[in-house]
């Protein structure tokens, strides 16, 4: 299917330089780079990805270990933690 597009020159120029460093035609360039595009996983913010999925710590009640009593390698291995059973344990909840 035939279609017209608008590019901003500078991308225009940028892809047309490309196109020729590459030994290819500007239309296979353009397809191979729209057809990339749609097949690519979303790429989050890490930022974003923390926002929209804060750390959660299952709440029991309070602590056992004050968390002024804990240590920097304590805290560490908690925020690092990926299985639930073991941050539980880490807790002395379990």
């Amino acid at each position: 299917m035939r279609t017209s597009l608008d590019f901003p020159d500078a991308l225009f120029k940028h892809l047309k330089t490309r196109a020729a460093q590459e030994g290819r035609t500007l239309r296979d360039l353009v397809i191979e780079l729209v057809e990339r595009g749609l097949t690519a996983r979303e790429v989050v913010d890490p930022q974003k990805r923390f926002e929209a999925r804060p750390m959660i710590i299952p709440n029991q009640g309070p602590l056992p270990l004050h968390l002024s009593k804990m240590t920097n390698a304590d805290l560490y291995e908690l925020i690092n933690e990926e299985d639930d059973d073991r941050t539980i344990k880490l807790l002395g909840r379990g």
